[in-house]
């Protein structure tokens, strides 16, 4: 068995995507996986499956999604080794910042930096991002709520083909804690 996080994208924001937690913890369980947890209402489920990869865990997730609650949402599924790897690798220094100023996107496939390449950055300072495998690193001293990099990084020609979601550094640290081996 392996352990996994499910981040859900767009979900119990603004009113659109209704996703109770119990709910989805309950669906999850339903398609055969164990130890389902949620955390937050902000769409991430820790849970352990004994088949699939990511992709194709993503992919029943979300087919399961939008049959159960009638629309889509996009999923990744990423495991403990990748999370771990992830926070590991952080470019910022983690430990100094609050986890509002830090934020990782993850990214359904790997990103080079030509795709960022119309960004520039020294516009944007003290605000910064740095790309790691499948994921971006913001450094967002504000908040990502008032950030303006965040801004250009979340356009459609940006993140164009991918899916694309970001936790803070305090969820990020949190998953993996959750995907540990218990």
């Amino acid at each position: 068995m392996t352990t996994y996080a499910a981040l859900l994208r767009g979900i119990n924001v603004g009113g659109a995507k209704k996703v109770p937690m119990a709910e989805l913890r309950t669906l999850m369980e339903g398609l055969g996986h164990g130890s389902v947890r949620s955390y937050l209402q902000s769409g991430q489920a820790v849970f352990t499956a004994g088949h699939g990869d990511e992709e194709s865990l993503a992919a029943e997730l979300t087919a399961a999604v939008e049959k159960h609650f009638g629309f889509s949402v996009d999923v990744i599924v990423r495991d403990h080794a990748y999370l771990a790897a992830i926070a590991d690798a952080c470019p910022f220094p983690a430990a100094e910042l609050e986890g509002k100023q830090l934020h990782v996107t993850y990214f359904s496939e790997p990103v080079d930096a030509d795709r960022f390449s119309a960004i520039d950055q020294g516009a944007f300072l003290p605000e910064e991002f740095k790309l790691g495998d499948r994921a971006l690193y913001l450094y967002a001293p504000t908040g990502l709520g008032r950030s303006k990099l965040a801004e250009q990084l979340a356009k459609p020609r940006v993140n164009k083909g991918l899916i694309a979601t970001t936790r803070n550094w305090n969820t990020v640290v949190k998953l993996v804690e959750m995907t540990a081996a218990e």
